[in-house]
């Protein structure tokens, strides 16, 4: 409605009318600048969209180094206390070993520009100068961080039996040797990737080169002490913290996103929440798989075959996260909580011993996750990557499965290969396994001289060697003190 009350403006003084067109003419002269003078001092849309990108690699390469918090979680909780701080600091000073190693050579075997079909070469001691693109730096840092996880992946194979030298000395081969060869091969331009081998994120490069290599080392170190004894059923080892193996499995969870999606290396399309997708619902699929076969099979639900099932599940849907449908996703990790169970089972009867099954997560989960593209790949998703064709139930041709599966040959029987020679001349030189009175004190003691948990440690020893442990700490003020458990030999 409009109102019947007339509002006049109030008068301006002749003062106030002077200030008020400086201020006007101020303002029109700013407007009568030239536009384009001032865009080029900010940044370009083109710039924006890199710096963005960038950010997003970072932040992927800082979850997938994170991993190695899951991996110190999962293989210290998996075996024996008695060896649990040696698992924890060799994996941090391993880790920081193979950055050096990566930096000085690993990098340039895989991605330098003058190499060929089978290495590549360049690119040493790596500091590039004026790339453009994504910032070279941040792929370095989010390329290194794959390496350390398949170096991590083959310590399973080293468990609680190892020299520590040895650790060194095959951090140092694994990062210059083993792994630069199959990445180079397939991520590297190599001749798998010209022949269209589909591996988005690694379940050949990262966990099958890292199983190979734990197979080589179990092998040769033989089984632990006690494991396989005559022609008896095998004698389980269980870990010490089902908890701690609980979190790592969660830590890996979360850092596999950016395993996975990080590795769209983008986020200008939206791209990379599908491939997190595909990833949660191929850990699910494989945590569920898990659970009910070992509820079938056993009549219990066993919480490390769900805790493998879901890293199985993981492992499984990193080559084919970019690649297939939701609905294949979620078929690939059933599949691979399922066959994570019996290969657990096949390894045991092969007397194989796997601490960690890394094998079994890794290797046999590997295997089927990369040759799962040959099945379900699509046409159009294999384009969008460019790489490869769509699989056998898209297109109706076994194409894209033969790649794979020659793929999967040639990088496993290559990482096996050559882990196994190198790991055999580090035996001939100066040993691999501890003296078996050191397995039988642990290697937190042996290789270390403390314990990774030196008040329980320490009162175990004492009453083992029947001598009196040392004085408790008084309780907190306040505080009743709990009776002592019994110890018992």
């Amino acid at each position: 409605m409009q109102s019947n009350l007339s509002i006049q403006p109030p008068r301006m003084s002749s003062g106030w009318r002077r200030w008020g067109m400086a201020a006007l003419l101020g303002i029109g002269w700013g407007l009568s600048l030239p536009v384009p003078a001032l865009a080029a001092d900010g940044p370009s849309v083109e710039s924006l969209n890199t710096g963005i990108n960038a950010l997003w690699v970072m932040l992927a390469a800082v979850l997938v180094l994170l991993m190695q918090a899951g991996f110190i979680l999962l293989e210290s909780g998996s075996a024996r206390m008695k060896n649990a701080g040696h698992i924890a600091g060799k994996t941090v000073f391993t880790v920081g070993l193979c950055s050096l190693v990566y930096w000085a050579v690993g990098y340039g075997l895989i991605f330098g520009g003058s190499g060929n079909g089978l290495i590549g070469w360049g690119d040493f001691f790596f500091n590039p100068q004026g790339a453009g693109g994504l910032p070279p730096f941040v792929f370095f840092t989010f390329q290194f961080a794959f390496a350390a996880v398949a170096l991590s992946i083959a310590w399973g194979g080293f468990a609680e039996r190892a020299k520590l030298s040895v650790y060194v000395w095959f951090t140092i081969l694994f990062t210059a040797v083993i792994y630069p060869v199959v990445a180079h091969w397939i991520w590297g331009g190599g001749w798998l990737a010209e022949h269209g081998k589909q591996d988005f994120a690694g379940s050949t490069v990262v966990h099958l080169t890292g199983a190979m290599a734990a197979l080589a080392a179990t092998l040769l170190l033989k089984p632990r002490l006690g494991r396989f004894g005559g022609k008896r059923a095998p004698e389980e080892i269980k870990g010490h913290n089902q908890v701690y193996t609980t979190l790592g499995v969660l830590i890996l969870w979360i850092g596999w996103f950016g395993f996975n999606a990080g590795s769209t290396l983008a986020i200008d399309d939206g791209f990379f929440g599908y491939v997190a997708m595909n990833t949660q619902l191929g850990a699910g699929a494989g945590a569920i798989a898990a659970l009910a076969i070992s509820w079938i099979v056993n009549g219990k639900a066993d919480i490390p075959t769900i805790l493998n099932g879901t890293l199985a599940g993981l492992v499984a849907i990193t080559a084919s996260c970019a690649f297939v449908e939701p609905w294949a996703a979620v078929l690939i990790g059933l599949a691979a909580g399922v066959l994570v169970f019996y290969s657990a089972k096949l390894f045991d009867k092969l007397r194989i011993d796997d601490p960690v099954y890394a094998l079994s997560v890794h290797g046999m989960a590997g295997i089927w996750g990369t040759l799962s593209n040959g099945i379900f790949a699509t046409t159009e998703l294999a384009a969008k990557v460019g790489v490869g064709t769509g699989g056998l139930l898209d297109t109706g041709s076994l194409r894209q499965l033969g790649v794979q599966a020659y793929g999967i040959a040639a990088a496993g029987a290559f990482a096996f290969l050559a882990s196994y020679v190198l790991l055999y001349g580090i035996k001939q030189i100066s040993g691999l396994r501890v003296r078996e009175d050191e397995e039988v004190m642990g290697l937190d003691l042996s290789e270390h001289g403390e314990y990774g948990y030196p008040e329980q440690m320490g009162q175990l020893d004492a009453a083992h060697h029947n001598r009196p442990a040392s004085p408790p700490l008084p309780p907190p003020i306040g505080h009743s003190p709990a009776k002592p458990a019994v110890l018992r030999r």
